[in-house]
């Protein structure tokens, strides 16, 4: 019988010299002091718009398994994502410590990467003669300013689930069945990608779109490339590229 990977062994990083801003920024740590501001972001706006804001799906679904085990508090889904990026920080034995100089150099690579996904986006449209969509977001939302908040939700809260919970319990579950690391990966990788995609449409979720091969592939496409990025830059980088090519999206 194969050992069980912990969590720890369960994760994609090359071997960098310390202190390297590409080691350094993929840490959990410097994530979650990347992502704070977002996160803050969105759950501010959210209360502060009331009725008219527009909730991410995903957001949705954690608070209703939340409420659902008992635990409907408001504030506590965001604790649990700061928590998890803590636990996961303990867990690969990461020195406590960041430098603040990395968060706008991985604020300009979230962009860049989210300006490349966005021309990744309008070449396939242009070759299959379809709309450039959100990767992260369904239904109608008439301002900018709801636009722009459910963005950095989706950006979060889809990451967390497809990507930083979602990949590595597949990772866990292929490897049970004596598949080596790197195949495990690349699985997981697909079947996160492939429900990512699916997430969007009526038949998986109420008020989803409807199914069409042409966004399905983008979709497919984008789950893809964020879990690559997850992977080889960890959840900060995923989190900010997301949410800045849905905001790229909505002013194009």
């Amino acid at each position: 019988m194969p050992e069980t990977p912990t969590m720890a062994e369960t994760q994609v990083e090359f071997e960098l010299p310390p202190n390297n801003y590409w080691q350094a920024s993929a840490r959990p740590l410097t994530s979650l002091v990347f992502v704070l501001p977002m996160l803050a972001f969105y759950e501010t706006g959210i209360l502060w718009l009331g009725p008219e804001a527009i909730r991410n799906g995903v957001d949705v679904w954690l608070r209703q398994f939340l409420t659902l085990m008992g635990f409907g508090q408001y504030f506590l889904l965001p604790a649990l994502t700061v928590a998890i990026l803590l636990a996961w920080h303990y867990l690969m034995r990461y020195p406590w410590q960041f430098k603040p100089t990395n968060l706008p150099l991985m604020a300009a690579e979230s962009m860049v990467l989210g300006l490349l996904l966005l021309c990744l986006a309008h070449f396939q449209a242009s070759v299959m003669k379809m709309e450039v969509v959100a990767a992260s977001t369904t239904g109608h939302v008439d301002t900018t300013t709801r636009h722009v908040i459910a963005y950095f939700g989706a950006g979060i809260y889809e990451e967390l689930l497809f990507r930083l919970m979602l990949i590595p319990a597949l990772i866990v579950f292929i490897q049970g069945f004596a598949f080596p690391k790197i195949a495990a990966t690349f699985a997981a990788m697909m079947i996160s990608s492939l429900i990512f995609a699916a997430a969007h449409y009526n038949f998986f979720v109420a008020g989803g779109d409807s199914i069409d091969g042409y966004t399905f592939l983008f979709r497919l496409s984008a789950g893809l490339i964020f879990a690559s990025i997850f992977a080889l830059r960890g959840f900060g980088i995923a989190a900010g590229s997301h949410a800045m090519y849905d905001v790229l999206v909505a002013f194009s």
